[in-house]
């Protein structure tokens, strides 16, 4: 393995160790020091300087005008929806069943590009399809009747929230191929920030700074640079030097991260309220979508 290729799985497992450990990090300080959508809305206020900042370095290319549109609905689909919905997900349910959930996003995508982009749907990825359709949904609906932190509202809302951002994918891949990836992401960040505004604005304006700890300071920033810039950073080199069904496997680790986190919450730092959240339902679930996940992503035999 050379040291690109080697680089690139380092990137790719840094930012799922992020993305896996942000779901119990950003659920700690919500809704108690601050909102759902004031998070979503600070989240977005100092990334988007990031990434413009970043392309200023990085390149310097015109988007064609007739692009402008396709931006817009990707900043309302993959920077302002789906964080508005996952984050106000997360406030309401268990890291645990948000990560499983999440992992059917391969699946979300190729659903939508069949539907969108008329891609081809073999037998495999049909019964994938089918078996982690099964997982997820089974995994929502138990949040009404599971104890712990699970809620029915709030897997419904992180399942929205995969939808959103599977949607965005399936938008964004022309301007991927037209655009380099941080002219796209700091369009789409701009747009996200606009379409988040008047929604968030109130409740920024509104939160009570006076009561954040260095604990929520940090967190925050955990969120905003780590979370945000980093991890879609550290995706879009790996991009570069691995295909795309390699980036989407490492998805499998964020449940794991997020069991693990979970554990370590409830058993050494006393947080009972997460005692309950793993049982064999959510095991079964989980192995039912990262299967049928698997099945999506699994390439077929030529035959010859």
């Amino acid at each position: 393995m050379n040291k690109s290729i080697l680089k690139a799985h380092l990137a790719l497992l840094g930012a799922n160790l992020i993305y896996g450990v942000n779901y119990i990090i950003a659920k700690g300080i919500m809704p108690d020091k601050i909102g759902p959508d004031a998070f979503v809305f600070i989240r977005l206020l100092f990334a988007t300087p990031l990434f413009w900042i970043l392309k200023k370095f990085v390149i310097t290319e015109r988007v064609a005008t007739r692009d402008y549109l396709r931006l817009m609905l990707c900043g309302l689909l993959g920077a302002a929806a789906n964080q508005l919905l996952f984050f106000h997900g997360i406030n309401l349910t268990s890291p645990v069943d948000a990560s499983i959930i999440m992992t059917v996003v391969p699946v979300i995508v190729l659903v939508f590009g069949a539907l969108i982009l008329h891609e081809r749907i073999t037998r495999n990825k049909l019964i994938g399809i089918t078996i982690g359709g099964i997982g997820a949904v089974a995994l929502i609906l138990y949040g009404k009747e599971a104890s712990g932190t699970s809620s029915l509202l709030g897997n419904l809302f992180i399942f929205l929230n995969a939808s959103s951002y599977s949607l965005y994918l399936v938008f964004v891949k022309p301007l991927m191929r037209k655009y380099n990836s941080v002219t796209v992401v700091s369009w789409v960040f701009l747009f996200g920030f606009l379409f988040t505004f008047p929604i968030g604005i109130g409740d920024f304006m509104n939160t009570n700074y006076e009561a954040f700890t260095l604990g929520t300071y940090l967190t925050v920033g955990f969120v905003v640079i780590f979370t945000t810039f980093f991890a879609y950073l550290f995706n879009i080199y790996s991009l570069s030097h691995v295909s795309p069904s390699v980036t989407s496997s490492y998805i499998y680790l964020q449940p794991l991260i997020s069991f693990l986190m979970v554990l370590l919450y409830a058993n050494v730092f006393d947080q009972k309220e997460y005692a309950q959240d793993i049982n064999l339902v959510k095991i079964i679930s989980g192995i039912l979508v990262i299967f049928g996940v698997y099945m999506v992503s699994r390439k077929s035999k030529v035959k010859v």
